[in-house]
């Protein structure tokens, strides 16, 4: 899967693209069969190359794809088993495989998030460890505040990203969406006999998929605006670590700069800081499809919406996988950044006497450091980097 449009989409590979959501939908329906004694696992040897482009086109009629599938594989698992094609989807609704489908691709997508995470935090880590002596300009409101080391603003950063990690972290445990047509199991208890039966059956299915077993949520759509919230604290995240690099990589500063910058179609000298503007570009498309999650959440109606489920599932494929782009991209970014203690210490010298006027106003000269407690600071985030996920 690529995006012409969205530069870096590729680093994704096949998450949350048609096929894997086919595939994704087939665990479910496998799962399903297999908590009811029949031969799931033979489901996912049913699908054929094309077939998601067939399902996608013939999606429109009924709304959603789940209804197509369904039709395809029983049609392909009474060849076989004619049983199990009588016993396939029994008890289910379309929502019930679709939602559990989007939990099992968003819960692919905190499993490309974890090792990119521990990629950035080691980068921080090191940059803030390092450079706890490395003395700078510190702005606020674009203007010469005080000095602080270089080591603080990466710990600024490094904290940052740790919310975002234990806020993905905490979002993580996506559960299962089962609840039959309008959310009272009642078709699933008609299946087993009894509701007893039948949560025992939802927690066979929720531990055969790796998720969680819970009462249906289908409309208490918090599952997916939390995970998108998650989402877009990483992008937040990313985006304001980023912003400091465009600036520190403005030549006026020369602070910062990318491992290797981005040229220009037409003047050879540039060499733009083509990630951090990847990242920004990022932290600035995050907030909306979050946003559309939640005023989805907000209208939905009934026991299943109509029309504000529809529009979940193409909103959470994108934030998805831009996340994933972001924060690959930012991994990167902060592998290879290049930092200038020279050109720091050249510019904080030339913002001397007047950034140093509060220092001299309170202790009344400037004959002692003025660092504050950035070295404990940096500790504490050290260390909380040091805790795993």
């Amino acid at each position: 899967m690529s995006d012409l449009l969205w530069p870096g989409d590729d680093r994704c590979g096949d998450l949350f693209s048609d096929p894997a959501v086919l595939a994704a939908m087939v665990r479910v329906e496998a799962a399903w069969l297999r908590a009811l004694d029949g031969p799931g696992d033979d489901l996912e040897k049913l699908l054929h190359a094309g077939d998601a482009a067939r399902i996608a086109a013939a999606a429109e009629s009924g709304g959603n794809p789940v209804i197509p599938l369904v039709g395809l594989l029983r049609d392909r698992l009474a060849e076989r088993h004619p049983a199990a094609a009588d016993r396939l989807h029994r008890g289910l609704t379309s929502q019930d495989v679709l939602d559990t489908a989007l939990a099992l691709c968003l819960a692919d997508t905190v499993a490309h998030l974890r090792p990119l995470f521990a990629r950035q935090i080691s980068a921080l880590a090191g940059l803030a460890a390092t450079h706890r002596g490395t003395a700078l300009a510190g702005r606020t409101l674009t203007q010469h505040a005080v000095p602080i080391p270089f080591g603080l603003k990466v710990a600024g950063w490094l904290g940052g990203v740790l919310d975002a990690r234990d806020q993905v972290r905490a979002a993580a445990a996506l559960p299962v969406q089962l609840g039959g047509a309008a959310g009272s199991l009642a078709a699933p208890v008609a299946v087993t006999g009894s509701p007893r039966a039948t949560l025992d059956l939802v927690a066979a299915v929720a531990a055969d998929l790796g998720l969680a077993a819970g009462p249906p949520w289908h409309t208490r759509r918090a599952p997916f605006t939390r995970i998108a919230d998650a989402f877009v604290a990483c992008t937040d995240a990313w985006g304001r670590l980023a912003n400091d690099v465009l600036v520190g990589a403005r030549p006026e500063i020369g602070e910062l700069a990318e491992a290797a910058g981005g040229g220009s179609s037409t003047m050879p000298q540039k060499r733009n800081p083509v990630l951090s503007v990847l990242i920004r570009r990022a932290a600035l498309a995050g907030p909306p499809l979050a946003a559309t999650l939640h005023a989805a959440a907000a209208a939905a109606v009934d026991e299943r919406p109509d029309g504000a489920w529809h529009v979940e599932w193409a909103t959470l494929r994108t934030l998805a996988r831009r996340t994933v782009t972001a924060a690959a991209q930012t991994a990167d970014l902060l592998t290879g950044l290049r930092v200038d203690p020279d050109r720091m210490a050249a510019t904080l010298a030339s913002a001397r006497p007047g950034i140093d006027a509060e220092q001299r106003r309170i202790t009344g000269g400037t004959g002692t450091p003025y660092r504050g407690a950035a070295d404990e600071i940096i500790d504490a985030v050290l260390q909380r980097a040091g805790e795993p996920w």
